[in-house]
């Protein structure tokens, strides 16, 4: 069974020419929602992919950054919303850490209508996941890993796919070391590629604790991946970005490289 992913977004914070990081993992008995940017521009990604917010019933969240985790609240908000129109059943389901979790009760709390938070509990849970934890999505098998950043708690996950294939998403920070034994020899490899690293020196990635096309894939060879996907980029080479990002990274690494744009659906 084929899985797919959507990428809903490719930027990072401050992109304004593409949507901030997140995608939806599915196949045909798994939907999963990872991040979902930051505001309501998720659901005009969602609407535009073609993906009813009624197939949305578990959302992964890597950390509680306003360009990862505002989106969530809008997701959370529609769904509550069709549900009480009888086009949405059951739960959504929230997965992610202490703070996540903490950070959009209390929005829900806060900015919500009285009739939606109450809803915490019943038709909104909220699961919390420690380091290393494991948890299931439809036919996909998930274990998350704290990426052990220095700016904000952040989770990862190692997926198992139905086919027997491995996916990883590092998240929007680079590879830390201890996580190697869930990293190594990986299908797939979902990493950040702030910019190119030719072009550090204008983008400035090692500042903002990111990374480059090139890092990410010198990474992947080094651990063995057969393919890359690279996102949480900036946007101010879009035109050039799928092109060139790709070139630079296949300098270093003889598998094979995605540099996906928003809306693209990449079959794995």
């Amino acid at each position: 069974m084929k899985s797919q992913i959507t990428i809903l977004g490719t930027g990072n914070a401050f992109v304004t020419r593409c949507y901030n990081t997140c995608f939806f993992l599915h196949n045909e008995e798994t939907d999963l929602l990872v991040d979902a940017g930051g505001g309501n521009g998720i659901l005009r990604q969602l609407e535009d992919a073609h993906i009813s917010i009624s197939r949305i019933h578990d959302v992964f969240v890597t950390h509680a950054h306003t360009d990862h985790i505002i989106g969530v609240l809008w997701v959370i908000r529609l769904f509550l919303q069709q549900k009480a129109k009888g086009k949405c059943h059951g739960v959504i389901r929230i997965h992610s850490h202490e703070k996540v979790l903490r950070v959009l009760q209390n929005m829900m709390n806060d900015l919500l209508p009285k009739k939606l938070s109450s809803q915490i509990g019943t038709s909104v849970l909220f699961l919390l996941l420690e380091d290393r934890d494991t948890f299931d999505v439809g036919n996909i098998h998930f274990q998350c890993f704290d990426i052990l950043s220095t700016k904000e708690r952040q989770f990862g996950f190692t997926a198992w796919l139905p086919d027997g294939q491995r996916l990883v998403c590092l998240g929007d920070e680079p590879y830390n070391e201890y996580n190697r034994e869930l990293v190594e020899g990986a299908d797939w490899l979902m990493s950040e590629a702030f910019c190119k690293y030719a072009d550090r020196d204008i983008f400035k990635p090692y500042e903002k604790h990111h990374s480059t096309a090139r890092d990410a894939a010198l990474l992947a060879k080094q651990l063995g991946i057969k393919n890359l996907i690279l996102y949480h980029t900036e946007d101010k080479t879009i035109a050039t970005r799928k092109q060139a990002y790709t070139i630079e990274a296949r300098e270093v690494f003889d598998g094979n490289v995605f540099v996906p744009d928003d809306l693209e659906t990449i079959s794995i």
